[in-house]
């Protein structure tokens, strides 16, 4: 009888053991499902696992810029995934010229493509329309309306990248960089330089390059004419 139930406590220990192992392949499985559908979802870009930097309306991205029909026609509003200073994948917007929207969502997706670093685009009648603090922001951006004589901005055929990692720095003169503060460091994932391969992809889609500008060296800045 006593080995009988030595017999009965021993199946019975060994049964509980096994529908442990059992839960517990259960719950690493379901931790696997889990890791497998984040990847997923970050593979697809899915809006989910998206952190939002802008969600204007056109109209909104507009509104405030006094800029005359016939330029506002010529506009689109674009969305773009980038990966942030964060390092997670982030949603923002370009306002830009409608020549441009092809060449902006290619480049864009070459950034993402390479791991670069865009800290963040929003319109920038976020700013009210202020080049400055835009570019305290380290904000990236196309179209602001100003002086159309100068500016290629004012048609939204010129976009502005990372401007605080990539400042404006005079050749000719002992002025401070701008924005102010800012300071050029290579090292820092978002700086351009000239053997950068992102600066040689918007060289070869036909952009000039803000570095080759004659009185400063505007690392951040890129226009079609």
């Amino acid at each position: 009888m006593r080995y009988f139930l030595i017999c009965l406590i021993s199946i019975a220990g060994l049964y509980g053991c096994n529908h442990k192992k059992s839960d517990s392949v259960k719950s690493t499985l379901k931790t696997m499902e889990t890791k497998e559908e984040v990847e997923e979802k970050l593979s697809q870009n899915n809006p989910d696992t998206l952190i939002i930097d802008s969600h204007y309306t056109f109209a909104e991205s507009i509104k405030g810029s006094n800029a005359p029909q016939t330029v506002i026609d010529e506009l689109e509003l674009i969305d773009v995934i980038y990966i942030s200073t964060d390092e997670k994948l982030h949603q923002g917007q370009i306002l830009t010229n409608k020549r441009l929207v092809d060449d902006i969502q290619a480049l864009f997706q070459f950034m993402l493509d390479n791991n670069f670093v865009v800290e963040k685009a929003i319109p920038i009648a976020a700013y009210n329309w202020s080049d400055s603090l835009s570019m305290v922001n380290n904000n990236t951006y196309s179209f602001c309306y100003r002086n159309i004589s100068y500016s290629m901005h004012a048609k939204g055929l010129a976009i502005d990248i990372n401007p605080r990692f990539n400042p404006l720095r005079w050749k000719t003169q002992n002025l401070p960089n701008e924005p102010l503060g800012a300071v050029m460091d290579t090292t820092v994932n978002g700086t351009f330089h000239p053997e950068h391969i992102v600066v040689k992809e918007f060289r070869r889609r036909g952009f000039r390059w803000g570095h080759t500008f004659s009185k400063y060296w505007d690392d951040h800045h890129f226009e079609r004419r």
